[in-house]
């Protein structure tokens, strides 16, 4: 959630902001008048107690039969008050929960994901015509090698769903050992985090708001979600904690699977792997400080660039636009692979600056040299997500005879040069 302090302060910046990402500025409006009259509740709420504090004090030393009276009929009022209180409370919160992290002032402005800017392209798309064949989408090419299967898994757990098999389950050990020995190396902390979490947790780091809460699987007996990334369950290893400035940053990898609804999604892409409502992530999480929040966005980008170079696979990169980015972010960034099966580049990874959105919803903190204690700075990013990772493999290092070639880097993971 924003600071509620700064709503207060800056209101035309955070309705700007908002604006910016395509929600109505009235919230603020809205949410401002629960505030004031919240207040207003408050103070007069004070006021009832001080006075009932010191009726309590002359009561203990006097009988006084109108202090009585006076007495019983301030209880009735601070009772009743003291409802509506709550009831303020609530709206003004509902409110506040439903107004997203405003971008960052230099962000790039657009309404949807058609004004997202190309950033760069990296690496050289194959020239199949020259190779004298035309490339195969990936699940042609999964099932004759028999590595996944979704018929199956149809059958067994409904649609939406796969299985990898052999060589594809071999792939994916192999970008998670890869993934995971590649980001040890800088400082990142492995994890395997529940993937379960409560209600109020979730919605603490901004995670049910507006339609999200459309995406989760929510499990009533036991009043759980199932997350819908590592990041979910990594984000809140840092909740109701207060840590020095020296030990930041914090930064974690993990793997976890993830379970999305994937509402409102159609077409081919929900025939495969690509839009399912299983899939396992590498993720990488960082707790940093205001003023390093920033450089730590670029420090995670660029290395996810690092492990799709790596991979040898084209890549774009975005700047995504204000009315395209996440409810929580300040700040985002896409790569994009290139899946010449389907002749389009395929968004794999996502980068967020999330500020202090989240932690503020679970109060994770750190304290500074001077004393002061602030809010960390949370962010995450896909280091990758297999599924759409192992499209791109495939997709990419088919051969002219049906196989395909595993990428070099993965090849002492996977124990073998072609997958067949």
């Amino acid at each position: 959630m924003l600071d509620i302090q700064f709503i207060r302060n800056n209101p035309d910046k955070v309705r700007e902001g908002i604006k910016k990402k395509r929600i109505d500025p009235k919230r603020v409006d809205e949410f401002l008048a629960r505030d004031k009259k919240w207040r207003e509740i408050i103070t007069e709420l004070d006021g009832l107690r001080s006075r009932q504090n010191e009726i309590t004090a002359r009561l203990s030393k006097e009988r006084d039969v109108g202090l009585i009276e006076e007495a019983k009929a301030l209880k009735t009022k601070i009772q009743n008050l003291s409802g509506e209180e709550r009831i303020v409370q609530d709206e003004r919160n509902g409110i506040l929960n439903n107004i997203p992290n405003i971008p960052f002032e230099d962000v790039l402005v657009g309404k949807n994901e058609t004004e997202n800017k190309v950033l760069r392209e990296v690496g050289r798309r194959r020239n199949f015509q020259k190779e004298g064949f035309l490339p195969k989408d990936y699940l042609t090419l999964a099932e004759q090698l028999g590595i996944i299967n979704v018929k199956k898994a149809a059958e067994v757990t409904g649609s939406r769903f796969g299985y990898l098999l052999g060589d594809g389950a071999m792939l994916e050990l192999a970008l998670v050992d890869f993934a995971i020995k590649t980001l040890r190396k800088e400082g990142f902390y492995p994890a395997i985090p529940p993937v379960m979490i409560k209600p109020e947790v979730y919605e603490g780091i901004g995670r049910l708001a507006a339609d999200q809460r459309e995406e989760r699987f929510f499990i009533e007996k036991d009043e759980k979600y199932l997350v819908g990334t590592a990041e979910h369950t990594l984000i809140p290893l840092q909740m109701d904690e207060t840590r020095e400035e020296s030990e930041l940053p914090i930064r974690y990898v993990g793997f976890s699977s993830a379970f999305r609804r994937e509402a409102g999604s159609y077409g081919k892409d929900t025939k495969g792997i690509l839009r399912v409502h299983q899939f396992d992530k590498v993720e990488m999480i960082s707790f940093t400080t205001t003023e390093e929040s920033d450089r730590e966005f670029h420090f995670l980008s660029d290395l996810q660039e690092k492990l799709w170079k790596a991979l040898e696979i084209p890549y774009r990169v975005l700047e995504i636009c204000t009315g395209d980015m996440g409810w929580t972010d300040a700040r985002q960034s896409d790569i994009e692979a290139w899946l010449p099966g389907q002749n389009a580049y395929r968004e794999t990874n996502s980068c967020s600056n999330t500020t202090d959105f989240q932690t503020r919803g679970i109060q994770a903190r750190y304290r500074m040299r001077s004393g002061e204690t602030r809010h960390m700075h949370a962010l995450n990013a896909t280091a990758f997500a297999i599924g759409r990772t192992i499209i791109a493999i495939i997709e990419n290092y088919q051969t002219k005879e049906g196989f395909v070639e595993v990428p070099k880097v993965l090849r002492k993971y996977v124990g073998k040069k072609v997958i067949r």
